[in-house]
């Protein structure tokens, strides 16, 4: 007669070590069953261990943390009062935050900081008449291969004008 496994995976009780006591196949694996599991799923001739204790465990502790999940009440009037009434709001502490906040805008536009801005809106002017170009080719109804020159001379001397660091927040090939 072929070796009967001691444990079944249809099983629903399963023998602890020692063979002695029982319990139900937990929904939840230790490190240690989590890994023998993939080892005897590689190996299928092996018998399978027996339910360990930490196994146990952490399936009770599953099954109380979700009876107590349906037992807390998410609309109770004692957990809405928890978050509910608003501290006052301490006039000193914002005040000092909103001149901290002043003091560092001031001081971000001074020295280069006053240039950040311009540089900014030149890179977007510069990006908008190159747009304007193509969108003035496309209107005149300029054949393809004449756009592409025409661009390709917008772009050169956009690439002679501007710094380099400019070119990849305005011409975009």
């Amino acid at each position: 007669m072929a070796k009967e496994y001691a444990q079944l995976v249809q099983d629903e009780w399963v023998s602890f070590p020692g063979g002695e006591l029982e319990g139900r196949r937990p929904k939840v694996l230790c490190a240690a069953c989590r890994e023998a599991l993939n080892r005897d799923a590689a190996e299928p001739t092996r018998a399978t261990r027996p339910l360990c204790f930490q196994c146990y465990r952490a399936d009770l502790d599953r099954q109380r943390a979700i009876e107590a999940a349906g037992q807390l009440d998410t609309g109770s009037e004692t957990r809405f009062q928890y978050q509910l009434p608003l501290e006052p709001v301490d006039r000193a502490r914002l005040d000092s935050l909103k001149t901290a906040r002043a003091e560092s805008r001031t001081a971000s536009v001074l020295g280069i900081g006053a240039y950040v801005d311009k540089r900014r809106y030149a890179q977007i002017a510069a990006r908008h008449a190159l747009q304007a170009i193509a969108e003035g080719l496309r209107t005149r109804h300029v054949s393809a291969p004449e756009q592409h020159e025409a661009m390709a001379d917008a772009f050169h001397a956009a690439e002679l004008q501007l710094p380099e660091a400019w070119l990849p927040f305005v011409v975009s090939r």
